[in-house]
């Protein structure tokens, strides 16, 4: 799926849309944002944590984290990883 086609998908569901690169071993440990967050992953391995439950989507995957949740993200592969991220507009 290409990016025009996730954000427009995302923009009619009233998310905003762009893609963040992490290189092997980065986390972004105890976010939280004040909108639901939704992402979907591109490529390479990744870990998501929040509300009790440890997540490793896939490529394609979307997961939508709720707003105010803590969230934790790890890229746990061996390579640098790309995903969809954005964020309910007001």
């Amino acid at each position: 799926m290409g990016r025009e086609q996730v954000a427009w998908n995302r923009q009619e569901r009233g998310f905003s849309c762009d893609i963040w690169t992490d290189l092997p071993g980065q986390a972004w440990a105890d976010f939280v944002h004040a909108g639901d967050e939704l992402v979907m992953w591109i490529d390479g391995e990744i870990e998501l944590r929040f509300a009790g439950k440890v997540l490793r989507p896939q490529a394609g995957e979307a997961v939508l984290i709720p707003a105010g949740e803590a969230h934790t993200v790890i890229n746990i592969g061996q390579t640098t990883n790309h995903w969809f991220y954005g964020y309910r507009q007001a």
